[in-house]
């Protein structure tokens, strides 16, 4: 057991009032008054014109991608700093993943490589909002309308995050979120998809639901999937939604905790934000620069964990992974920048109930690393 593990859900609302009031009323499955109240109040919150509940991210995405008709053959540009669940859901479509690489200044897929990696066989770009930060939509939108390409914004670590005052999830083709344990908002595991167009909703509802007519009971025009969230996972969803601006508020205390302690240690270089960016503080991350500091990003987490306080490393870049290396060597794409933040970069615990003095032990753990540098050096 972690003495300060890297995340903790935090479950101390309505969330088991809830859970009980579905299992009550017998709803236990993907019906309820909690789904209902969910998608509505969701949408509400991203500022998009309906939220379909699904069963986790990684099936948001799959669904998206289903919803705007990916085949295979097509390609569809995503960063290679990402977690894996946003290449594997265009190859489950029988798609290939083109990976381009990301921008230093945000972290999020860089616009520039965007617009070189788009060939014929191009349907789409995927705007991963790392780390809570947002990607730069008014560049993709512009290369996609350009190219007559879709985006699907994976928003699975952004929940809330801002773009110029408006809420991700509603700034491309379609919005996928991911409720894992880890997540701003949890219900276990979970996902939603948000979207602004009623003909794709009555689609992605349909894929869902097995493909189930729903004008027709039992009647299934399409081969769908069972992708459903249930009413008791909704139910916890719909409790977190409660307390959003507490949990918000408290996490973006902890991402400031960590910016004032951090910034007075050597070799540590803070997450990066765009002026027109409010980042989600999903997950407290920053780069270890290994000359100044003294240690390397692994040595950083041995030392922490010696001291259990658990962390853990950024994406391992995607294109370097066996099922994809292969054709992103034929890509051929220049991705510096995503392995450098890859080797360098580590997230520290965050979560709701985290307090100031175990944030002082996170960091003073790290000071230490880099004082022992000088004592060795002596």
């Amino acid at each position: 057991m972690w003495n300060i593990p890297v995340a903790s859900a935090d479950v101390a609302g309505r969330e088991e009032e809830y859970v009980v009031e579905a299992i009550r009323s017998s709803w236990i499955s993907s019906a309820g008054k909690f789904v209902e109240r969910f998608e509505q109040e969701f949408r509400l919150a991203c500022g998009s014109s309906a939220a379909i509940a699904c069963s986790n991210g990684t099936v948001a995405l799959h669904l998206a991608l289903m919803g705007l008709r990916l085949e295979p053959g097509d390609e569809v540009i995503v960063p290679s700093l990402t977690y894996i669940a946003t290449a594997n859901a265009v190859r489950y479509c029988g798609a290939e993943p083109v990976f381009v690489d990301v921008d230093p200044n945000t972290w999020c897929i860089d616009p520039v490589a965007v617009e070189r990696a788009v060939t014929p066989r191009t349907k789409g770009i995927i705007a991963v909002h790392l780390m809570g930060h947002p990607s730069d939509m008014d560049a993709l939108n512009r290369i996609a309308a350009l190219h007559g390409l879709w985006v699907v914004e994976d928003a699975a670590e952004a929940h809330f995050s801002e773009y110029k005052g408006q809420m991700v999830g509603s700034l491309g083709t379609v919005g996928t979120f991911s409720f894992f344990g880890n997540k701003v908002l949890t219900c276990g595991e979970g996902g939603a998809v948000t979207v602004n167009d009623g003909q794709l909703e009555t689609y992605l509802r349909m894929l869902r639901g097995q493909g189930m007519d729903p004008q027709r009971r039992y009647y299934f025009p399409i081969v769908g999937y069972n992708y459903r969230l249930t009413n008791v996972a909704c139910a916890m969803l719909c409790a977190q939604l409660e307390r959003r601006e507490q949990i918000i508020g408290r996490r973006r205390e902890i991402f400031a905790k960590y910016n004032e302690l951090l910034s007075e240690v050597p070799g540590i270089e803070l997450q990066p934000v765009a002026e027109w960016a409010k980042v989600s503080p999903w997950m407290y991350g920053c780069l270890i620069d290994s000359n100044e500091l003294g240690s390397t990003r692994n040595e950083v987490m041995q030392g922490l964990a010696e001291h259990g306080i658990d962390s853990r490393p950024f994406f391992h870049p995607l294109h370097l992974l066996p099922p994809y290396r292969e054709v992103a060597r034929r890509q051929d794409q220049d991705l510096r920048h995503t392995c450098d933040l890859a080797e360098r970069g580590i997230m520290l615990p965050t979560f709701n109930t985290l307090t100031d003095l175990q944030i002082e032990q996170v960091v003073d753990t790290i000071g230490r690393l880099h004082a022992r540098r000088y004592r060795r050096a002596a």
